[in-house]
């Protein structure tokens, strides 16, 4: 047994509903707005609703699904052909239900249901301003104001630490600076005392070159002296063979 819609049933039996809607909902198609008890507004919504959506993809299996509920022809060729390309924009909301108060005899309410033709406004981006929003941005401020504080507390706290550190570094190679400039000066000294000393023997051999000289001097008379004498000796010998 097929399970019953939620609410009153409308009409004798399943079937009967069925055919009902599928009425009410082709003349809503063939004049685009009906006026009818809420109840029935209410229930043919979504049966029309399905048949647009079926309008609106348009193919083949489409059309013949929407053939299944609605039998006449010319309805579904003014969905498919009229109705679909003005709602083809449209997200969803197709049909439109206004109540019109109690109707007279029974006091039923009444209500029209149309279908949605207008063209579709896009509507603007509005842009979201919220307290909350206000108040994060205000506390991300602060918070970022008391980041950057710390940040530049503590960047100054490390130019003082660098500038320590330079200071004890400037302060250990000061002794390493005077002992370099104490092995350099004695470097000096002790080249000046070697080149001193290189002068003093240089003038030592100067002064006595001349002594050499006159000692290669003195030679060369005493030489030509013995050879005086010589030929003096050899002059007398002749003068005592004639005595």
């Amino acid at each position: 047994m097929p399970r019953p819609t939620k609410g009153p049933r409308l009409g004798g039996g399943p079937a009967h509903e069925r055919l009902m809607l599928n009425n009410l909902a082709s003349s809503l198609f063939t004049h685009k707005a009906v006026t009818t008890t809420q109840t029935k507004a209410k229930r043919v919504q979504p049966v029309a609703e399905k048949l647009v959506s079926l309008a609106k993809r348009g193919d083949l299996h489409a059309r013949r699904q929407a053939m299944a509920d609605i039998t006449d022809k010319n309805v579904v060729h003014e969905l498919f052909t009229n109705i679909a390309p003005l709602v083809q924009d449209r997200p969803g909301g197709y049909t439109r239900i206004t109540k019109l108060g109690f109707r007279k005899g029974d006091n039923a309410p009444m209500a029209l249901i149309e279908l949605v033709l207008e063209p579709v406004a896009a509507k603007p981006a509005k842009a979201k301003s919220k307290i909350v929003n206000a108040v994060k941005g205000t506390a991300a401020a602060v918070v970022a104001e008391e980041v950057v504080a710390h940040t530049e507390a503590e960047t100054v706290v490390d130019e003082n630490i660098v500038e320590e550190v330079v200071a004890a570094e400037v302060v250990a190679e000061a002794p390493v600076v005077e002992e370099a400039a104490v092995v350099e000066e004695a470097a000096v000294v002790e080249e000046a005392a070697v080149v001193e000393e290189t002068l003093v023997e240089e003038a030592a051999v100067v002064e006595e070159t001349p002594a050499e000289e006159a000692v290669v001097e003195e030679a060369p008379a005493e030489e030509e002296a013995a050879v005086a004498e010589a030929e003096a000796e050899a002059g007398d010998a002749p003068k005592a063979d004639e005595a």
